[in-house]
C-alpha cells in the first residue's frame, strides 16, 4: 500500500519522532492509520488491531510483573484489565496525535470518527502491531513502556474489578444492584463460551462473553462501565470507580 505524499509524509515523520521509533517499513505505519471505512477491509488496520491487542496484553503483563513483583495475581489482573481498556488506549492515541492522522471516509469523519474512543483505541493497537512487526517485541515493549508508564505508576492500589466498581456505582446512587443472567452459550459442550447480560437501572442491558460465567459477568460489567464512561455518568455525583 502506497503512502500519501506531501504534508501527510511530514505528519508521519513527526509521529515517528513523537513516539521515538523510526519505521524501516513505512507501509506498516501507513496501514495502521487506515480505518476500514476508507478503502475497505483489504487495506484497513483491522488485522493489525487484532495483533496489537495481543501484543499490548503481553507487554502490559510483562511491565506489571516487573513493577509489582510482590502483588497477588488477582490485583495484578485488575491492573492489567484497566491498562488495556479502550479508555487507556484512546488516551495514548490522543497524546501522540493519532486522531488527525487517521484516514477514514468522509461519512465516518462527519459522525465524529476522529473523536471516537473505540476507533482511536483500535488505531493505537494497530500502531503497536506495526511497531512489533517492524522492529520486534523489544521495540513494541519499549513503546508501551514509554506511553503507559504514567498510568502504571498512577495507581497506588490496584483498581477494583469491573463487577465491584459497577456495584459501588449503583450503591452510591441508591439504585438496585446489577442483575446478571446467562442468556446463551456458544461452542462445544466441553468448552463453551458463556454469554451473560447485566441489567443496571437507567442504562440499556449489555452483554459480555467468556470461558466461564464469572469471566462473562466481568466482561458484561466492563461494557456497562464503558457505556457509563462514554455518557459521562461516571463523572457525576456519587462513587466513581477507580
Amino acid at each position: 500500500m502506497s503512502l500519501p505524499s506531501g504534508p501527510a509524509d511530514d505528519n508521519l515523520t513527526r509521529l515517528q519522532q513523537d513516539v521515538d521509533y523510526c519505521f524501516g517499513n513505512r507501509a506498516l505505519l501507513g496501514q495502521a492509520l487506515v480505518h476500514a471505512s476508507y478503502r475497505g477491509s483489504a487495506d484497513s488496520n483491522e488485522r493489525l488491531e487484532f495483533l496489537g491487542d495481543r501484543v499490548l496484553g503481553l507487554a502490559i503483563a510483562h511491565l506489571l510483573h516487573e513493577r509489582y513483583p510482590a502483588e497477588a495475581v488477582g490485583s495484578v489482573a485488575r491492573r492489567h484489565a484497566a491498562l488495556v481498556r479502550r479508555e487507556a488506549l484512546s488516551e495514548v492515541a490522543r497524546r501522540i496525535g493519532l486522531p488527525k492522522l487517521l484516514r477514514m471516509s468522509r461519512g465516518e469523519e462527519e459522525t465524529g470518527g476522529r473523536d471516537n474512543p473505540g476507533l482511536l483505541a483500535d488505531a493505537c493497537e494497530a500502531l503497536i502491531a506495526a511497531i512489533y512487526l517492524d522492529g520486534g517485541l523489544d521495540a513494541a515493549l519499549l513503546f508501551v513502556r514509554r506511553q503507559w508508564q504514567s498510568m502504571i505508576e498512577g495507581h497506588v492500589t490496584a483498581p477494583k474489578d469491573a463487577k465491584t466498581a459497577l456495584q459501588e456505582w449503583v450503591q452510591g446512587r441508591g439504585l438496585p444492584p446489577p442483575v446478571y443472567r446467562e442468556v446463551g452459550r456458544d461452542g462445544p459442550a466441553h468448552g463453551p463460551t458463556f454469554v451473560v447480560e447485566v441489567v443496571v437501572p437507567n442504562i440499556p442491558p449489555v452483554r459480555g462473553s467468556g470461558a466461564s460465567k464469572r469471566v462473562a459477568e466481568q466482561a458484561a460489567a466492563e461494557r456497562a462501565l464503558s457505556f457509563l464512561q462514554d455518557t459521562g455518568a461516571l463523572q457525576d455525583s456519587g462513587a466513581v470507580p477507580s
